[in-house]
């Protein structure tokens, strides 16, 4: 009997997993998750109106202001407390990206593919509105949902560009850069991934990311930080680009500690620069969130 584009796709895709050391099943998932917005409220003031509402959270301990959803009887995304933006829903490992990224209220500070604002907001919060945030996103339709949602959690020093940011040319220098690069995304929030991509896909967007990468540290001043993350779990996506990151640009990495795994130094039998391992990999099966890479990178 002839084997599905799914099947296949969850075969294939499997077995490279288990050669980087996990042995995954295709059907890991991750719960809901908020983060409080502090630019309207409190962790306290909002965790106590959504317990009167009889929504159960449990604080993510690794996390700032994240609380996954244990148990509510309505759609958090439909509420007034959302539409007011006294929260966002966000994925703890995407939260965690802009933790390691650490703006401060001094920064000038470039979000390279922002929509639909999740990190965008997290990242005025951690401003406190305070200093400069420059929001950039190739995809008009996406753009629009950037700016609701900068309106909707009172975003007040953001400035909006469509644009490729590989391309775009802002006149700024940067003192933080976040590149939550366009990727090929992974099956734990897909349930049609397997189904959907192939390793083309895979090499494609690796060349693309190449690109922005560049283009990051272009407008980053000497001594600035690039948080370079991925909702890929493919190697070409994340550690092969910093080694080749490491090769043809001046730049160094923090290691990035927390939850999750040091990046791979050895991958598909090819050995990778030891400064990788201070790269950092969810894993869905160890960390019960959506696969996600982080690599911390410091301009020369």
């Amino acid at each position: 009997m002839p084997v599905s584009r799914e099947e296949a796709g969850k075969q294939f895709f499997l077995k490279r997993y288990l050669s980087l050391g996990h042995r995954l099943t295709g059907d890991e998932s991750t719960r809901q998750s908020i983060r409080v917005n502090t630019l309207k409220t409190t962790d306290d003031e909002i965790t106590e109106t959504l317990t009167a509402l009889g929504v159960k959270l449990a604080k993510v301990p690794y996390l700032d202001h994240g609380y996954t959803v244990e148990k509510s009887g309505f759609s958090l995304g439909a509420s007034i407390e959302y539409l007011l933006g006294l929260f966002s829903l966000q994925e703890p490992a995407s939260q965690y990206a802009v933790q390691t990224l650490a703006p401060e209220a001094g920064d000038t500070v470039l979000d390279m593919c922002a929509a639909p604002g999740g990190k965008t907001t997290q990242i005025a919060a951690c401003m406190m509105n305070r200093g400069l945030l420059y929001a950039v996103d190739v995809d008009r339709a996406r753009v629009y949902a950037l700016e609701n949602n900068l309106e909707r959690c009172g975003v007040g020093n953001s400035l909006v560009y469509h644009g490729d940011a590989a391309r775009l040319e802002l006149g700024t220098v940067f003192s933080r850069v976040l590149l939550d690069a366009p990727c090929s995304g992974n099956y734990v929030t897909d349930p049609n991934w397997f189904r959907r991509r192939s390793i083309e896909d895979v090499h494609r967007n690796a060349e693309t990311q190449r690109a922005l990468l560049s283009a990051a540290l272009n407008v980053l001043e000497p001594g600035g930080i690039l948080l370079y993350a991925t909702c890929s779990l493919e190697p070409e996506e994340d550690e092969l680009n910093i080694e080749w990151l490491l090769s043809n640009h001046g730049v160094a990495l923090e290691e990035i500690e927390g939850p999750g795994e040091n990046g791979l130094t050895q991958v598909f039998g090819r050995r990778l620069d030891a400064e990788i391992s201070k790269c950092h990999r969810f894993w869905p099966d160890t960390t019960h969130t959506q696969g996600f890479f982080l690599a911390k990178v410091v301009k020369i």
